[in-house]
C-alpha cells in the first residue's frame, strides 16, 4: 500500500516551523505509543538541530507496557531526547511535563526568561487533549479525527512556559512502507483516504503472530486460522458480517477489526518494535541501493547502444 497525504496545510506547517525553530528551546514531540517509529516524523531531526527534545509517547493505556519501555530505552540513547509515555487518563502525569521542560534546560533562570517550548506530532494523537490539559482550560480543538489543529497559536503555560501548538502533518514519503499500515490502522490518516480492508487485513496478519490470545478471547475463538483473510472469515462469522451465500462482508468486518483495535477493546498493544524497525528499515535500505544499480545499469546499457547506433 502506498500513501500519499501531504495536503497544502501541511507543506505550509513545515515551512513555519523550520522558521521558528531558532527561537525554542524544547521540542515536546508527541508519539502514538503504539506506534513509536511510525509516528514518529522524520523531518524533526532535520529541523531540531541541538534542540532538547521530550518525545511524549502518548496513549500509553493502549500500548504494550513491555515494548513501551523497550521504546522508551531505545529512544534515550539519543543526547538531548528524554521518552514519557503519558496517558490521558492521568493528567497529574501530564502536568509533568512543564516540569519536564525546565529540567531539560538546567542552565536556565526561569524568573529571567521563560521557557520557549513547541509541540508538535502527526495528526490524530491526542496533541490538543494534552494542551487543553496543560492549559487548564480549553484552548485548542480537539476531535477524534486526523487534522483537527489548522495553524500556529501561542499559549501561556505554568512555569513561566510559552507554548506553541502546530498542526499536525505527516511526510511526503513513509518509509518503510509498513509505516503507512500502522499510520492508517491506528487512525493517524483520513479514512476517507484508505482501503479498511486493506489495513484489517495487515493488522490480522500482524495480531495473529503477536497477539494470538488476545484474538481468541475477543472473538471466542477456539482454534485460530493460519491466514489473515480466514480470520477475518472467522470474527465476521462470529459477529454475523456474513452475506447470501455464506461469504463474509469484507468492508464491515475489516471496520470491526479497525475501531476494536483503536479503542482498545483488544487489549494493550504495540504494532512495532525496536528490533523489527531496524530489520525493515534494512531491508528498505538495501532496496533501494538495489533500485539504484538497476537504475545504473539500464543507464549503462542505454547509453552503450546509443554510442554503438552512432558509431562511437
Amino acid at each position: 500500500m502506498s500513501i500519499n497525504w501531504f495536503p497544502g496545510h501541511m507543506h505550509k506547517a513545515r515551512k513555519e516551523i523550520a522558521e521558528v525553530m531558532p527561537e525554542v528551546d524544547v521540542i515536546i514531540e508527541m508519539i502514538d505509543a503504539r506506534i513509536p517509529f511510525s509516528s514518529e516524523n522524520p523531518l524533526v531531526p532535520e529541523l531540531r538541530g541541538d534542540t532538547p527534545v521530550i518525545k511524549v509517547l502518548n496513549k500509553a493505556d493502549l500500548a504494550d507496557p513491555e515494548i513501551t519501555a523497550l521504546w522508551v530505552a531505545h529512544m534515550e540513547q539519543e543526547k538531548g531526547i528524554r521518552a514519557l509515555p503519558l496517558t490521558q487518563q492521568k493528567p497529574e502525569d501530564i502536568k509533568g511535563l512543564l516540569t519536564l521542560c525546565h529540567a531539560m534546560l538546567p542552565e536556565r533562570d526561569r524568573e529571567l526568561r521563560g521557557v520557549r517550548a513547541m509541540i508538535m506530532g502527526i495528526p490524530n494523537v491526542g496533541k490538543s487533549t494534552l494542551i487543553n490539559t496543560l492549559a487548564g482550560r480549553i484552548i485548542a480543538k480537539t476531535g477524534n479525527e486526523a487534522g483537527v489543529t489548522k495553524s500556529q497559536q501561542r499559549i501561556k503555560l505554568d512555569g513561566n512556559i510559552i507554548l506553541t501548538d502546530t498542526p499536525g502533518f505527516l511526510w511526503p514519503k513513509l518509509s518503510p512502507a509498513a509505516c503507512g499500515y500502522r499510520l492508517a490502522v491506528t487512525g493517524a490518516i483520513k479514512d476517507t483516504v484508505i482501503d479498511y480492508a486493506d489495513i484489517a487485513l495487515f493488522a490480522a496478519e500482524y495480531l495473529l503472530k503477536a497477539y494470538p490470545e488476545r484474538l481468541k478471547h475477543r472473538y471466542q475463538l477456539t482454534d485460530l486460522p493460519d491466514t489473515d483473510m480466514e480470520l477475518l472469515d472467522a470474527i465476521a462469522e462470529r459477529r454475523g458480517c456474513m452475506r447470501k451465500g455464506g461469504v463474509a462482508d469484507l468492508h464491515k468486518v475489516s471496520e470491526i477489526l479497525i475501531h476494536e483495535l483503536r479503542l482498545g477493546q483488544l487489549g494493550p498493544l504495540t504494532l512495532e518494535t525496536p528490533e523489527m524497525v531496524g530489520k525493515e528499515k534494512e531491508e528498505a535500505e538495501a532496496d533501494e541501493l538495489r533500485k539504484k544499480a538497476e537504475k545504473a545499469e539500464h543507464d549503462r546499457q542505454r547509453q552503450a547502444k546509443a554510442r554503438k547506433r552512432y558509431g562511437k
